[in-house]
Order: C-alpha cells, then sequence, then structure tokens
C-alpha cells in the first residue's frame, strides 16, 4: 500500500498529461470536442477513471509488486472532424505514449541534477523524492509500452486499424474494451511478460542513464 500510495501522484499526473496530449493533437488537427467536454485540464477529476487510474493499478502493485497497466477516461474525440481520417486517427493516437515518453524524459532530467546538487548518498527529502522520480521514470515508460500494444482499445489499435483496409480496421475495432482481457490474459503469460518487460527495461535504460550523466 505504501508503494501505491508513493506511486499515485506520478500515476495520476502520467495518465492526465496522456490524455491531454490526446485531445489537444486532436484539437490542433479540428476536433473540439475534448475542449467542449472540459478535458483539457490539469484537474484530475474530469480524467480519473476508478477502475483504471486507482483499482487495476492497486491491484497490480499488490500482486506484482509495479504498476503494469492503468488508464483515465479516454478523452473524447470526434473523427468526423479530422480532414484525414487515418492520418490525424495515427497522430491523435501516437501523441498519448509519446507524451509518457517525454514524461520519462523530463523525470530523468530532474532526477539528475537533484542527485548533481545534493553529493553524497541522499537520505530523507532528497531520497524521498529522487525514489519518486524514479518510479516516474519506469511508470511513464510501462504506459508508453502498454499503450502502444496493438489491442483495442489501446492506442496501438488505433495505428494497427488506420492503417488496415477500411472494413476491416472498422471491424478490428470493434473489438473495443474487451481486448483490456486479452491484454490481461497477455500480461499473465511468463513468455509475453518477459518479452514486455525487456522491451521496458530497454527504453528506460537511456533515462536512467541520463540520471547517472548528471549525478556523476
Amino acid at each position: 500500500m505504501t508503494d501505491f500510495l508513493l506511486i499515485l501522484p506520478i500515476l495520476l499526473i502520467s495518465v492526465i498529461v496522456h490524455e491531454v496530449a490526446h485531445g489537444y493533437t486532436a484539437l490542433r488537427l479540428g476536433d473540439p470536442t475534448a475542449k467542449r467536454a472540459g478535458r483539457l485540464t490539469a484537474n484530475p477529476i474530469p480524467h480519473i477513471d476508478p477502475i483504471g487510474s486507482i483499482l487495476v493499478p492497486l491491484v497490480s502493485v499488490i500482486v506484482a509488486g509495479r504498476v503494469f497497466i492503468a488508464w483515465a477516461k479516454p478523452v473524447p474525440v470526434n473523427p468526423a472532424n479530422f480532414s484525414n481520417f487515418r492520418r490525424d486517427d495515427i497522430l491523435v493516437s501516437i501523441m498519448g505514449p509519446a507524451s509518457n515518453i517525454a514524461l520519462a524524459f523530463v523525470f530523468s532530467v530532474i532526477t539528475g541534477m537533484v542527485l548533481m546538487l545534493t553529493p553524497g548518498e541522499p537520505g530523507g527529502t532528497t531520497e524521498f523524492f529522487v525514489r519518486l522520480m524514479l518510479n516516474g521514470i519506469y511508470l511513464n515508460v510501462i504506459l508508453a509500452v502498454f499503450n502502444m500494444l496493438p489491442i483495442p482499445p489501446l492506442d496501438g489499435s488505433h495505428i494497427l486499424a488506420s492503417m488496415l483496409p477500411q472494413e476491416l480496421g472498422d471491424n478490428y475495432r470493434r473489438i473495443g474494451f474487451l481486448g483490456i482481457f486479452i491484454v490481461l490474459l497477455l500480461l499473465n503469460n511468463p513468455t509475453f511478460r518477459g518479452i514486455f518487460m525487456t522491451i521496458i527495461e530497454t527504453i528506460a535504460a537511456p533515462f536512467v542513464l541520463i540520471v547517472r550523466f548528471f549525478a556523476g
């Protein structure tokens, strides 16, 4: 429970940034639906999904010791407002995971600078803050990789569906939220989970190097 309370603020920030990135990109591409729904805000209340933002991450921490999956309420998007549906759907979808990678980079720079300014073995408040930021790095990489899985309703499925022939892509999208159960089954498979974690560690490695670079 302590670990979950430690990661909860970073989790909320991360999923909010993820969804706002979707909504803002859609707005830039001609779709004001998310803005009109009040979803382009840093206020966590409109974004929180009780199951995906709290319950699932809590169970994940209790069972596996780490947040593997989490999500916020998806921002509403009306593809009819896009000038180029396939291109714009891909752009909107990819900006969520991209925002998490950007956050991982920001957290790594902040962590490295804090360690650089506080030489020696960190303790007290500094140790707590560094631990929080390191958790933030890995959490955001996990969110990015998880959301890029090409399984509905995750962002990767939108990218894949937009690349498929229209009828096939439309049928693929109809899997909808049932795809989450497919993801849960896959994450319970040791082989898939091993590949998943290897990808996460590989992507996280450069951010860890940034921390070490600043920390000396």
